[in-house]
């Protein structure tokens, strides 16, 4: 399994699964992951540092110099970052310049996951399996604000939810490159599964499509 070609394209709203989803696949097969939504974050965060200042060059220029590791930071998720991620996400320059970093992930790797909001409509189209999770907004809103509290210990419930709904019904709603369930992906709802549910089910899930592909390796 480890010579095979295997591209997995991942969409879904804020705190939906499917970066849970995306890692427990990667460990399970030996994939490479990427989150897209990480990348617009790290726009964010190097735009707030820069006094909320930015414009075509800027972005270009940060986007250059984008790493995996500098995509590690928990600072990505204040809730500061994550509004401007969906303002920034919007314009349709901020995407061209991410999308060269995303199309490089593809042609470096073998195994390959990009998960985010865009990438079985945008960047992978023809990718082996599209999978697109969904979850309800009560459980979303719990799973964030888990993650908010590692670096805000203070946040609110009630500003997590307004914050997640803002920022799904933005996705959803833009003009450039929305959030939608393309037709040929395989919806998966989180919303009543715990961690080895879901490991059980994208196995199996990941298993059928690479064999449809490979045959019986």
């Amino acid at each position: 399994m480890n010579n095979i070609f295997f591209t997995i394209a991942i969409d879904g709203g804020s705190a939906s699964g499917k970066t849970t989803g995306s890692k427990l696949i990667a460990k399970n097969f030996g994939f490479k992951i990427l989150s897209s939504g990480k990348l617009y974050r790290y726009l964010a965060l190097c735009i707030l540092k820069n006094k909320g200042k930015y414009n075509y060059n800027f972005i270009n220029k940060v986007a250059k110099n984008i790493s995996l590791k500098k995509l590690s930071s928990n600072h990505l998720y204040s809730p500061k970052v994550t509004k401007l991620a969906s303002i920034i996400a919007k314009k349709k320059y901020v995407r061209f310049s991410l999308k060269k970093f995303q199309k490089n992930f593809i042609k470096k790797n073998r195994k390959i996951i990009i998960e985010g909001r865009d990438i079985a409509s945008k960047i992978m189209p023809n990718a082996d399996l599209k999978i697109f999770f969904k979850c309800s907004t009560k459980e979303k809103t719990k799973r964030r604000l888990k993650e908010f509290k590692k670096t805000n210990k203070n946040i609110k419930l009630k500003e997590v939810e307004k914050s997640l709904k803002l920022r799904d019904f933005n996705d959803e709603n833009r003009k450039e490159s929305p959030l939608l369930l393309v037709k040929d992906a395989v919806l998966v709802d989180t919303t009543n599964l715990n961690i080895k549910q879901m490991e059980v089910k994208l196995s199996k899930l990941v298993e059928k499509y690479i064999r449809k592909k490979n045959g019986n390796l």
